[in-house]
């Protein structure tokens, strides 16, 4: 697929796949949201992942941003079939209710980004990088 893509960008031009991406790629991480009436609960898919702080995660009001790369890639092999997408990612995720943002939990195991969110009862604004921590088994 990667050698197709490239043929086809060297014959219309640099980035010809760029407005296409969407379509052809979904989003990644993979992101399933789970709300009660006071509380949120976040699964990421990040698969691979060897060191947390390389993953930015910041809650602003009612919107979950997560940034980071997902990078699979062993050394001295090349690459021969991809199902895992991979690559840097940026996602925004609206929320269902604005969250507090001193009441938030992150946690990373067997490739599941975990964010635990609790509903705001009153306004407030501030994006505030949260800080994800490893369980060991």
């Amino acid at each position: 697929m990667q050698d197709w893509r490239k043929n086809m960008d060297r014959f219309f031009g640099e980035n010809f796949w760029g407005e296409f991406e969407g379509i052809m790629k979904p989003p990644i991480p993979h992101i399933n949201l789970y709300k009660s009436d006071n509380e949120i609960l976040c699964y990421v898919s990040i698969p691979g992942l060897d060191d947390i702080d390389k993953v930015d995660v910041y809650v602003d009001y009612a919107t979950l941003e997560i940034r980071g790369v997902i990078s699979l890639q062993p050394q001295h092999h090349q690459l021969v079939h991809e199902e895992i997408l991979q690559g840097s990612f940026e996602r925004k995720i609206d929320l269902p209710y604005p969250v507090r943002g001193d009441k938030i939990h992150a946690s990373y195991k067997n490739g599941l980004l975990i964010i635990q969110l609790h509903r705001l009862i009153h306004q407030e604004t501030s994006k505030n990088r949260i800080k994800i921590r490893s369980i060991e088994d």
